[in-house]
């Protein structure tokens, strides 16, 4: 960052306007950036269909753009308007009033036509070239503040940015010449963080695929693949005999802030990712008045904390001594390898979902968990190598997962420095 750039953000920090600079409508931009009516840079298109068939169904997320619809989250019944569908066809946008405000606004980037809700509004760049200029400038933060500004709506809730009001924006904007080199940057950018997000899928893809040989297919007594020097078939263990013991939870009473002030980790299924196994971070800490006056109880170091209620096929090895709400079991004590016992505890569970794709299991009893079986090799020494293998495995997807987390935070700051005119692009006339 040259001390140019560093004078201006300083400056605009303290809220003086840089010289070459002015006030507009979404912050501090350069003073030949004129103002620009949306009405000339995008145009509404309205096609409607029934056709689930040939359009398949897909959503507008605010964290994925638009997507698939899964199976979970199939509500064709609730996204219907006046009998249709509305067409997405590649390059265009969707639009959805009501959460625009959030950032709900994205372009369709894959190759075949899609049906969305008939409640969001489609629509499409005049110049072709403005596609990644706008996928980056319509959900930056100073139009999402400018987006919550202009909303209508009685209530905060219901609050929404109209398309036709939309269309009337007039915004300063760098000139088209200005927009297509931006758009070239953070489409370098781009490139980079879909490369490294390919490197992580492949490599889970590549655990997954491993996780299946290296474990006895159901019917076997043995995996496909092994370490060398180990033979002899792997025993069948009921979850009830790998722990010595099991601890359940409990919630202390969210009225009494004593029982919320303590120093002691308390964790829920939203604290656990599906597929990651360790690394539990806790967001809340309890006190020992909150232990003692709740059902939940303190739970060893080293215990493996499974979820059976919502959120069933989550668990995560806990390092450390912990409580939970009362949507977990806990085994303590493992009999078995630590590291391996929660590889095959995972493996079992994803082999439950999977015999009832397509429905939801709601819950299990402690009952029901510890009845289950997994396979487990007799010599430890197997189990402790291949627990180090797919711990290792994790942790380098877990550093790859790191870098994209911080290429994503570079590519977010150098878009606001571009958005904003802070910095200038290569060649940009003056």
């Amino acid at each position: 960052m040259t001390p140019e750039v560093k004078k201006r953000i300083e400056q605009i920090r303290q809220g003086i306007v840089p010289e070459g600079y002015k006030k507009g409508k979404i912050g501090i931009v350069p003073i030949k950036w004129n103002e620009v009516p949306f009405s000339t840079l995008f145009t509404s298109t309205s096609e409607y269909t029934d056709d689930l068939k040939q359009y398949p169904l897909y959503s507008l997320t605010i964290e994925d753009g638009i997507t698939a619809k899964t199976e979970r989250y199939e509500r064709s019944h609730l996204v219907k308007k006046e009998n249709s569908y509305k067409v997405v066809r590649p390059n265009d946008y969707a639009y959805n009033p009501m959460n625009i405000r959030f950032g709900a606004v994205a372009r369709h980037k894959g190759d075949i036509p899609v049906a969305v809700s008939g409640y969001y509004d489609i629509f499409t760049t005049v110049h072709e070239s403005d596609l990644v200029f706008m996928d980056s400038f319509l959900t930056y933060g100073p139009m999402i503040t400018y987006y919550n500004k202009v909303s209508t709506g009685s209530l905060v809730e219901k609050q929404r940015v109209h398309f036709s009001d939309f269309l009337e924006f007039s915004l300063a904007l760098p000139p088209l010449e200005e927009r297509k080199k931006i758009a070239e940057i953070l489409s370098t950018q781009d490139k980079a963080i879909e490369l490294q997000e390919r490197k992580i899928e492949e490599l889970k893809r590549f655990k997954k695929g491993c996780l299946e040989r290296m474990f006895p297919r159901e019917g076997q007594k043995v995996p496909e693949k092994r370490f060398p020097g180990f033979t002899g078939d792997w025993e069948q263990r009921k979850v009830s005999t790998i722990a010595s013991d099991t601890r359940g939870g409990g919630t202390p009473a969210t009225s009494n802030e004593t029982y919320w002030s303590g120093n002691i980790p308390w964790i829920q299924s939203s604290d656990l990712s599906e597929g990651k196994l360790f690394g539990v971070e806790p967001r809340k800490y309890i006190s020992r008045d909150g232990l003692n006056n709740s059902a939940t109880q303190l739970v060893p170091e080293n215990s493996i904390a499974v979820v059976t209620r919502v959120g069933v096929g989550k668990l995560a090895f806990m390092p450390f001594s912990y409580t939970t709400s009362q949507d977990f079991l806990s085994l303590c004590k493992l009999q078995t390898e630590p590291h391996f016992t929660v590889y095959a505890l995972y493996q079992m569970l994803q082999g439950e979902l999977q015999a009832v794709q397509g429905t939801s299991i709601k819950g299990m009893t402690k009952d029901d968990l510890l009845s289950k079986s997994i396979f487990a090799p007799k010599d430890e020494v197997e189990q402790q190598q291949l627990g180090s293998y797919f711990r290792n495995l994790d942790t380098l997807i877990t550093l790859h997962q790191r870098k994209l987390e911080e290429m994503k935070k570079q590519k977010k700051a150098l878009m606001q420095l571009l958005l904003t005119g802070i910095v200038k692009t290569k060649g940009e006339v003056r």
